[in-house]
């Protein structure tokens, strides 16, 4: 594999580190105010980068099809939005601004499930990087290098607060500084894992880029849909989440289009 390939791919990954590094030298937690504000901001990028670098090159690339060119888009998109949900309903695991326990019950630690959410949130957004980049190893997607690491530094830029948002709640557990950052480290490491899986899978079945671009897409919605967007708007200071919302919309917007 292309060493732009593997640098690009661990972009995120390296956000996320970085994200939950804050644990290390923050000594007050995270206040809900902020945890919106970077939940909104997460969000927003989310849904640029769904649609800009996901679902618009998943129609582009099926022009041929002529008036039919959204079918891949329309079926890898419910696709995502199934797999996701199958995975929220096989997978126990627990919501940082939430009591109760999701999927089976087990008897398992609250910090693992804590983890185990924010996993499960990075698995499309590692997806979505590795299916980009598989479009731009297949030469025929129109896909560029450029664009590619656009999203790939879009993603970075979410994961950030997103690390800082799992690793301080983790301190708050009761865990040390130490082992907080090691999980919230953890928890993006599905993320290069599922970029890889992905480009191999569409280095096998180059026809089916256009299902796993918006697969991809159709997942990231599921996740804000169902829970970032919710985390944002409950409660007070709801307009700030709102504002970073936007923000993140735009700027992966215009990084997607300044770069693609």
């Amino acid at each position: 594999m292309d060493l732009k390939i593997i640098q690009g791919i661990l972009i995120p990954f390296l956000g996320t580190s970085l994200g939950a590094a804050c644990v290390l030298f923050m000594k007050k937690d995270l206040n809900i105010k902020i945890q919106k504000i970077l939940t909104g901001f997460a969000a927003g990028v989310m849904v640029a980068a769904s649609i800009w670098s996901l679902i618009i090159p998943s129609i582009e690339q099926s022009e041929n099809m002529g008036k039919f060119a959204f079918l891949p888009a329309f079926i890898g998109f419910w696709l995502g939005i199934l797999f996701l949900l199958l995975l929220d309903e096989i997978i126990p695991h627990l919501h940082v601004s939430s009591n109760e326990t999701e999927g089976p019950k087990v008897k398992i630690k609250r910090t693992t499930m804590l983890v185990l959410a924010v996993t499960l949130h990075n698995i499309p957004e590692g997806m979505a990087v590795g299916v980009v980049f598989a479009g731009v190893l297949s030469g025929k997607s129109g896909i560029t290098e450029m664009g590619a690491l656009a999203l790939s530094i879009g993603i970075a830029i979410q994961n950030f607060p997103e690390g800082a948002i799992v690793s301080m709640p983790l301190k708050a557990e009761g865990n040390g500084k130490r082992k907080a950052f090691l999980y919230g480290v953890l928890s993006g490491a599905v993320e290069p894992i599922a970029a890889v899986i992905t480009i191999l899978a569409a280095s096998f079945i180059i026809p089916a880029l256009p299902y796993l671009l918006s697969f991809a897409a159709g997942a990231m919605m599921y996740v804000v849909v169902e829970e970032l967007v919710p985390e944002m708007a409950e409660g007070k200071h709801s307009n700030w989440g709102t504002i970073f919302f936007a923000l993140g919309f735009t700027v992966m917007m215009t990084l997607d289009v300044a770069l693609g």
